[in-house]
């Protein structure tokens, strides 16, 4: 018992860093204690993902950059692929898979996203970090914001608001980048001679960044995070979270010196140190919370506490409601709702290969005149009007022919030398018209379906075939 009233007198410090462990709804600032564990390890290691997030726009890939969203050539370069609007649907495909794998992961362990990538949590993180080195722990930290203004603490205030603004500008320069060439950009900001619409996005992004990791922190999670409202309808009594073992931490109590006394406590100490490590201020003690973003970052200061008063580590631990009552958890993917998203997930993933696979060099879009479906001409014969678009999305010049097929009778075009050689330019779409021309008598039905080729001759294994009808009089 002389251990554990050495362990107690260990204790006295830390628990003046929990003094704040309430739900905090803006009215103050949370200073969470940030402490060494597996879990905050874990955090360093996903929120150390992100360096490619600064890195992505700089990178090269051919000519151009290997991440690019070019809205105005409506085309997005990524790596090796180049996706146009034609091919949007992959986008969408892309979407549906990110939001069904943020479904499934929730599912299956909770707001694991929160905790982990989110980009507030992991810039709030960072900021906070920043604000632990220049104005100390969290106790620290508080006792400061308390003070009267001083030198000293205009110094800390100073430094530490400069280092966010410059973690700002950078968040916001690199995300801009991912929409022009990065290096020209760097030149329009340095020289003051970038476009009005990029100092607009540079704005924005630096005091949202700013702002929200700065000062909002975890009131963001609370208030403005739509994910954190509807988390109740993803997660069931299979889903592990962060969960405190109420059967043996009740009744809660100080570390006491008499044995009898310490016989009738459960091992929950009463510390509150899984409250002043929480990034949003939670109490995982109380079950779950809209709040609690399940970095697992409570677990690690719960057993950091156990082994200072010689207990069994594992109070606070990911587990589920049916294992807290004993039951024995079926495997993930007997799961219906997880059956559920793998399936869609897997169609996803196959759509969008299946796509990358099959994008066509050059992509054809050929629309039929219907005002009117077709012209008598003075000799007797029929014409057909039809515009056509053809999109290169090759990076050089393409010269093509064109040329036209019927099902049945004598379709052909008007001019037809002039569509043995077309010059599509490289990332360019070339409209233009087209008539077909056939003799009534030629013509078997009403409507007749001809197919058109555009066959490379630059490149003489690009062949784009395009069904279509033309329409005669009625017979």
């Amino acid at each position: 018992m002389s251990q554990n009233r050495k362990s107690a007198d260990s204790l006295e410090d830390l628990y003046a860093d929990t003094l704040h462990y309430h739900v905090n709804t803006g009215g103050e600032t949370i200073h969470a204690k940030r402490m060494p564990g597996r879990f905050r390890n874990l955090k360093w290691l996903t929120m150390s993902t992100w360096l490619a997030f600064f890195i992505g726009p700089y990178l090269q890939w051919g000519d151009h950059q290997a991440i690019l969203f070019d809205i105005p050539g409506r085309k997005f370069h990524l790596f090796g692929a180049t996706i146009w609007p034609q091919d949007i649907w992959m986008l969408s495909l892309l979407l549906i898979l990110l939001a069904i794998t943020l479904f499934g992961v929730t599912a299956v362990a909770g707001r694991v996203f929160c905790g982990y990538f989110c980009f507030q949590t992991v810039w709030t993180d960072v900021f906070t970090w920043i604000e632990d080195k220049i104005e100390g722990n969290a106790i620290q930290r508080r006792r400061l914001d308390k003070a009267a203004w001083s030198a000293d603490k205009i110094r800390k205030k100073t430094l530490k608001h400069s280092l966010w603004l410059l973690v700002s500008i950078l968040t916001g320069i690199t995300f801009a980048a991912y929409f022009t060439d990065a290096f020209e950009l760097w030149n329009g900001y340095l020289t003051f001679s970038a476009p009005y619409i990029a100092w607009v996005v540079l704005a924005l992004f630096i005091a949202g960044t700013y702002i929200l990791a700065g000062f909002m922190r975890e009131q963001v999670c609370f208030w403005l995070c739509p994910y954190a409202r509807i988390q109740s309808v993803m997660v069931d009594k299979d889903s592990i979270l962060p969960t405190y073992d109420y059967h043996r931490g009740e009744p809660r109590g100080k570390v006491k010196s008499k044995s009898s006394d310490a016989a009738t406590k459960g091992d929950c100490i009463d510390c509150k140190m899984c409250v002043g490590v929480c990034p949003t201020g939670v109490d995982i003690r109380e079950g779950l919370s809209e709040g609690c973003i399940t970095c697992g970052l409570c677990i690690d200061a719960c057993d950091s506490i156990m082994d200072k008063v010689g207990k069994p580590k594992g109070l606070i631990r990911y587990l589920s409601h049916k294992e807290m009552d004993g039951v024995t958890l079926p495997p993930v993917f007997k799961r219906p709702r997880v059956i559920t998203y793998s399936t869609i997930f897997m169609l996803a993933v196959t759509g969008i290969i299946y796509g990358l696979a099959t994008i066509p060099p050059v992509e054809l879009s050929i629309v039929h005149s219907r005002q009117p479906l077709f012209m008598r001409m003075s000799d007797g014969s029929i014409q057909n009007k039809y515009t056509i678009k053809a999109v290169n999305k090759l990076e050089t010049d393409q010269r093509v022919s064109l040329t036209v097929k019927s099902s049945s009778g004598d379709v052909h075009m008007v001019k037809e030398a002039y569509f043995k050689d077309i010059t599509l330019k490289a990332g360019k779409m070339v409209p233009f018209s087209i008539f077909l021309q056939a003799t009534p008598a030629s013509l078997e039905h009403e409507n007749t379906d001809v197919q058109l080729t555009i066959q490379g001759i630059t490149q003489p294994d690009i062949t784009v075939t395009y069904d279509s009808v033309f329409v005669g009089p009625k017979k």
